[in-house]
């Protein structure tokens, strides 16, 4: 499994500041993940776009980056990575196991 993060390399302070909580977060658990930036790669961007769930779409517009996917199925953005951090839950929100779940089985 692959966490993709959808990320726009040309994009405003708040949304850039976005991105870098949810890639410095991976970062920082060792969490594998494939950075996508859609400025970049039109393909990706309109892959996003399709494949982002119509009630997380914004009424006007195209949904902001960064948008956080587990292979083909969509995990959220990042109001839903931060309310799972919040939640202490984001293996759960990204679709992955626990790493204390292999040192809870060990003892």
């Amino acid at each position: 499994m692959v966490i993709k993060v959808y990320v726009a390399s040309s994009s405003g302070s708040v949304v850039k500041k976005h991105q870098q909580a949810v890639v410095g977060f991976l970062e920082a658990n060792r969490i594998n993940f494939q950075e996508v930036d859609i400025t970049m790669l039109e393909e990706q961007r309109l892959w996003m776009y399709r494949n982002i769930p119509k009630e997380k779409k914004p009424e006007k517009g195209n949904p902001l980056p960064p948008q956080i996917f587990n292979e083909d199925r969509y995990c959220g953005d990042y109001e839903d990575f931060f309310q799972s951090k919040e939640n202490n839950t984001v293996f759960a929100f990204l679709g992955l196991s626990s790493p204390l779940s292999k040192t809870d089985v060990e003892c």
